[in-house]
């Protein structure tokens, strides 16, 4: 064997060398993963072992593609390979660049996994708008080791440059082998058909395919299987975010029959509602706190064994709890520009406040009238172009932000949560003086990497590993007891803003809507009545409760509710009268209780679905396959049934695209005047 070896000419054991090389790089970096960031319910080691074993696959065939401009090189120079100064100064430059740049995006592909639960794409993109480098530079400096691992990767890339100088070397050394043409014509054929056979990647009639790691519901398994660069390079599309006249006037009727739009002329596409005032209503402050990253499953509402939110719990039971409520997409951005315009926003890269075509907007915030419009954020406005969603559609509204406070920054976030929550009960308080109604949306932030906590009033301590069940913790989905304590805090500050809407005196007159903008990453948990980790509809059903005393009577709601429901909800409870231009509904309204459906988007098994779900149904289309799927939420969640009920899924499917195809169209064509 090892004559074998040594006969075949260097400069084609230089690239087969260089393959392994990079080969390997890529498995360290899948064991890291496997071992430190997967998260997964399987425990069935065939299917671990499947995963390993395409995952391998697309790092071999990664690592060929990659040695393709080497190898061209190597059969080209033959035996001048190692003897041109130029050669040499151009290969060890490639290969650096390429290791170096693997290494980078492998550890930001780690990184994205443990913030989002996602292996790397084109989304990320999004982190590097104009405006908002600093400071998302200024969280991930915040949150992780950034020297120790910058100095690691600096380390690393020393040695990675030692061994390729030494490989060099080694190879120079020895001596050349010559080949006549007909030797030298099949080394290069043998060689050519080794890349290309590594690049196919499968013993079949088609080559190997990303959505062959998807044989499993389960993302953690799915994730295993992906080469994250190959995953990214492969979903990267230059296609902008459109519409389509055409599939919009074909799913009119549906969707225009399900709201009940004022007319239903399918040439004027018109989504209008008209809702009257209502003078026996009193004109309430209204107040939307959106809570950071806090899913249905992470709170005391929904059963977590951690019971971590003792005061939503308090506040929910003497109020209105929406047991089924969902955001259309995991996103804080596409939560305030959907919960704030009645739009879900189904952009692919770029969030739709990021989009100048998509930021002029008819919205029910702007239809207060006589009301005080205040939007607050602990930190800068100017993140995601958030700013532009309130300034261009609320005339009048009201903006606090980062330098407007007299509490310090805490993180890149901005003031803590609880600083916020005190200086904005102050603002609160002077309208609520002047007799004046307003009506506020009040972001939270902390529940956030890098999970800023504060003493609060002095009474807020963290809690250890040593003070917790730990069994019990395991089984809570949390991931880390910094997350943990963050939820704790949040909870904290919750109850420090009822308390202090009661010390300022406007708590009798306001009723407060709390709501999570989506799910945190979590572990596998089961305690919930639905599978819906398994199902991916976890990240985007979140918490929801609306508290205010005297004006609504405890309850808990279980018809679906979203996002998009709020403001019409609010302005009808407060009597406001408004026209209601996009897609959300009076969650209040009874003649929906039995056929109401709200639209999501989530990803499963890294692929792209959008979907709605009832209190019995859930119909769900893939993006990318089309595939479709009908899932009866009573009987068993996770069987498709379409073939079964053809009708429901029919109706669901015109009902499911027409909030799609009308959302893409309404982004573009719901301007003001």
């Amino acid at each position: 064997m090892q004559y074998f070896w040594k006969n075949i000419p260097r400069y084609i054991r230089y690239v087969l060398v260089q393959t392994l090389y990079l080969f390997l790089l890529m498995v360290m970096f899948r064991a890291i993963f496997y071992l430190f960031f997967m998260k997964t319910k399987i425990t069935d080691s065939a299917v671990i072992a499947k995963a390993w074993y395409l995952g391998l696959k697309f790092d071999m065939r990664l690592a060929l593609i990659l040695v393709i401009p080497l190898a061209f090189t190597a059969v080209i120079a033959r035996n001048r390979f190692f003897t041109s100064k130029a050669i040499r100064r151009s290969v060890l430059t490639y290969i650096f660049i390429v290791f170096t740049a693997l290494t980078l995006l492998y550890i930001l592909d780690l990184g994205n996994y443990d913030y989002l639960g996602l292996r790397l794409d084109p989304s990320i993109l999004r982190f590097l708008a104009k405006g908002e480098r600093a400071d998302n530079a200024r969280m991930v400096w915040q949150s992780y080791p950034v020297v120790r691992g910058s100095l690691a990767i600096i380390v690393f890339m020393f040695l990675v440059y030692r061994l390729q100088a030494r490989t060099w070397r080694r190879f120079e050394a020895q001596p050349p082998v010559y080949l006549r043409n007909w030797p030298f014509t099949g080394y290069v054929v043998a060689l050519t058909l080794l890349i290309a056979a590594g690049i196919y990647g499968n013993f079949a009639y088609f080559p190997l395919r990303w959505s062959q790691a998807m044989f499993t519901r389960d993302n953690g398994v799915t994730s295993l299987g992906l080469n994250p660069i190959l995953y990214f390079a492969s979903n990267f599309s230059v296609e902008g975010d459109t519409f389509d006249l055409n599939a919009t006037k074909e799913y009119y009727p549906y969707i225009s029959s399900y709201l009940k739009t004022d007319t239903t002329d399918v040439n004027n596409l018109n989504y209008v509602r008209t809702v009257a005032a209502n003078p026996s209503k009193p004109r309430l402050n209204v107040v939307l706190v959106m809570l950071e990253s806090t899913g249905a499953a992470v709170t005391s509402m929904y059963g977590n064994p951690m019971q971590a939110t003792p005061n939503m719990k308090r506040i929910a039971d003497s109020g209105i709890l929406f047991k089924n409520f969902y955001v259309p997409a995991i996103s804080t951005a596409k939560t305030v520009f959907g919960v704030t315009t009645g739009l879900p926003d189904i952009t692919a890269v770029r969030t739709a406040s990021r989009h100048p075509k998509m930021l002029d907007q008819r919205i029910i915030m702007d239809q207060f009238k006589g009301y005080e419009k205040l939007y607050l954020l602990g930190g800068n406005t100017n993140w995601a172009n958030i700013r532009a969603v309130f300034t261009n559609n609320v005339e009048g509204v009201r903006i606090y932000e980062e330098g407007m406070y007299k509490s310090a920054k805490a993180d890149v976030w901005g003031i803590s949560d609880y600083d916020l929550i005190t200086e904005s009960s102050a603002i609160f308080k002077a309208e609520n003086d002047k007799k004046q109604p307003f009506v506020a949306f009040l972001q939270l932030a902390d529940n956030h990497p890098p999970y800023t906590t504060t003493q609060g009033a002095g009474d807020f301590k963290k809690l250890t590993e040593k003070d917790i069940d730990m069994e019990k913790f395991k089984k809570s989905g949390f991931v880390s007891i910094d997350q943990f304590n963050a939820l704790r805090y949040e909870d904290y500050n919750v109850g420090h803003l009822i308390d202090m809407a009661r010390k300022d005196g406007y708590l009798d007159n306001t009723v407060f809507m709390f709501f999570g903008d989506h799910n945190c990453i979590l572990n596998a948990y089961n305690f919930m009545p639905l599978p819906e980790y398994d199902m991916a509809t976890g990240g985007v059903h979140v918490t929801a409760f609306m508290y205010g005393p005297g004006h609504i009577a405890p309850q808990v709601i279980t018809t679906p509710g979203s996002l998009l429901d709020i403001y019409p909800t609010m302005a009808s409870l407060a009597g406001v009268p408004y026209k209601n231009y996009t897609l959300g509904v009076d969650l209040f309204d009874t003649a929906r209780q039995q056929n109401k459906y709200v639209f999501m988007t989530y990803l499963r098994n890294q692929q792209p679905y959008f979907a709605v779900t009832g209190e019995r149904y859930l119909y769900e289309i893939n993006m990318k396959t089309h595939a479709t799927a009908l899932y009866d939420l009573q009987v068993d969640p996770l069987k498709n049934i379409q073939a079964q009920q053809p009708d429901t899924a029919k109706n669901l499917d015109n009902l499911t695209r027409g909030f799609f195809e009308s959302t893409r169209y309404l982004m573009f064509n719901n301007k003001k005047g």
